[in-house]
C-alpha cells in the first residue's frame, strides 16, 4: 500500500516537473522581439540602401530618414547597437517575415496589401507619387490617366512599390510597366530610351535630380496627378514595419515616434533630408486607418 501512494506521489512530482520545464520552454520561446530589444539593447533593421530613406555612405556609416528615426525612437529607450542589413526594395517583407531583420525603415508605405502581410507603426512621412521623363517632356506626360491611355507609353517602376499599385489602380496595364529593383536601374532604362518614363515617389525624384549628370537629361512632370481615389489623390505613407507578433514592439515605437514629433525632433530629421513640414504625416492619419480591417 505505501509503494502505490510513493508510486503515485513520484509520478505527481514528475509530471509537476514536466510541466514547470515544459512552461519554461514555452516562455523562453514565446519572448518578443520587443523583451529582446529593449533587454538586450539591439536590434537589426532593414533599409535598401537608397537616398533619401536609408543608405551606407562611402565610410561605412547609415544614413537616411528610416535609420535616423529609429535612433531618435529606440535610443532614448536603451537601444545602443543597431545594425543595418542592406536588402532589395522587394526582399524587405520576406526578409523581416523570416526573421533575418528585426524591423523594415527604408520609406516602406502603408498600403491595404502589405497590412495584410506586416504591422505597421504610425506614419511619419506624406509622400505623393511623381514620374521621371526625358528634358522637355516629349509624350505630355502629366498624369497616370495619360499614361494609360496612349499604348505607346513604355513605364518603368520599382518592383514591390506602392508608386507602381497606384500606376495599376490608376489603369495602366500591367504588361506595360517595366518592373525594375532600384531607382539606379529606373533612370538608366529611362536614359537609354529604353522606357518614356519613371513612377517613383516625389522624394526620390527629386534627389535623383540633384546629380548634374542626370538633372541636364531627365525632369520631373509637372503638374502630375497621380491615383485618384474619392477626389482626392491619394499619398504614401511611410512607417516602420514590424512583423505581425510583435505588436508590443510596434506599440513602444509608436510611443516614441509621439513624443518626437511633439518635440521638434521629427521636423529636424526630415528637414535634413530636404522635406518640409507639410511632409509630416498628420497625428490623425494612423496605420489603424490606412490598414482598416487588416490592423493589428
Amino acid at each position: 500500500m505505501r509503494i502505490s501512494v510513493s508510486s503515485k506521489r513520484v509520478a505527481l512530482l514528475l509530471a509537476a516537473a514536466v510541466t514547470v520545464v515544459s512552461t519554461g520552454v514555452t516562455v523562453a520561446r514565446a519572448e518578443s522581439t520587443d523583451d529582446k530589444v529593449l533587454h538586450d539593447g539591439e536590434i537589426t533593421i532593414g533599409i535598401h540602401n537608397q537616398v533619401p530613406w536609408g543608405y551606407r555612405n562611402a565610410d561605412g556609416t547609415v544614413a537616411g530618414v528610416g535609420p535616423d528615426m529609429i535612433r531618435a525612437v529606440l535610443g532614448p529607450l536603451g537601444v545602443k547597437k543597431v545594425d543595418f542589413v542592406i536588402v532589395d526594395f522587394d526582399a524587405l517583407i520576406p526578409s523581416l517575415l523570416s526573421r533575418r531583420i528585426d524591423a523594415v525603415a527604408s520609406g516602406l508605405a502603408i498600403t491595404p496589401p502589405r497590412c495584410k502581410q506586416v504591422i505597421f507603426s504610425n506614419p511619419d512621412l506624406a509622400i505623393g507619387d511623381a514620374i521621371l521623363v526625358k528634358k522637355g517632356n516629349p509624350l505630355n506626360i502629366h498624369s497616370y490617366a495619360d499614361v494609360a491611355k496612349n499604348p505607346a507609353i513604355r513605364m518603368a517602376g520599382g518592383r514591390g512599390s506602392s508608386d507602381v499599385e497606384h500606376a495599376i489602380s490608376a489603369g495602366i496595364p500591367k504588361d506595360r510597366i517595366l518592373l525594375l529593383k532600384d531607382v539606379e536601374s529606373s533612370v538608366g532604362a529611362l536614359l537609354a530610351g529604353r522606357i518614356d518614363a519613371d513612377t517613383e515617389s516625389s522624394s526620390t525624384v527629386i534627389n535623383v535630380l540633384k546629380d548634374p549628370n542626370v538633372g541636364a537629361k531627365l525632369e520631373r512632370a509637372v503638374p502630375f496627378t497621380g491615383l485618384v481615389v474619392n477626389g482626392q489623390q491619394v499619398a504614401n505613407y511611410a512607417a516602420i514595419a514590424f512583423r505581425p507578433d510583435d505588436a508590443k514592439l510596434r506599440d513602444t515605437y509608436n510611443e516614441g515616434l509621439a513624443k518626437i514629433k511633439a518635440d521638434g525632433t521629427v521636423k529636424k530629421i526630415f528637414a535634413k533630408y530636404g522635406f518640409s513640414d507639410s511632409e509630416i504625416a498628420p497625428s490623425d492619419v494612423t496605420a489603424k486607418k490606412i490598414c482598416g480591417d487588416d490592423f493589428r
